[in-house]
């Protein structure tokens, strides 16, 4: 229990931050690039989905930001 609580905080976020700071990762994804980047298909695909509600509220924090930066490429 202590490791999977230890892997989703390590975890967390991790998308809406690779998503915004990795050049070609946000795929043109304007609003909740990380939520986009969670879901996309991939052999991690079951891990990522336990930041999936991590990301969201990253994303939609970050929302003003996203409208004002335009899409991330």
């Amino acid at each position: 229990m202590v490791m999977v609580a230890l892997m989703a905080l390590i975890l967390s976020g991790c998308g809406s931050i690779i998503s915004r700071a990795v050049p070609g990762q946000g795929h043109g994804n304007q609003y909740y690039p990380g939520v986009q980047w969670d879901i996309r298909d991939g052999p991690w695909r079951v891990l990522t989905i336990l930041d999936l509600p991590l990301s969201l509220v990253v994303d939609t924090m970050l929302l003003p930001v996203d409208a004002h930066h335009g899409p991330y490429e």
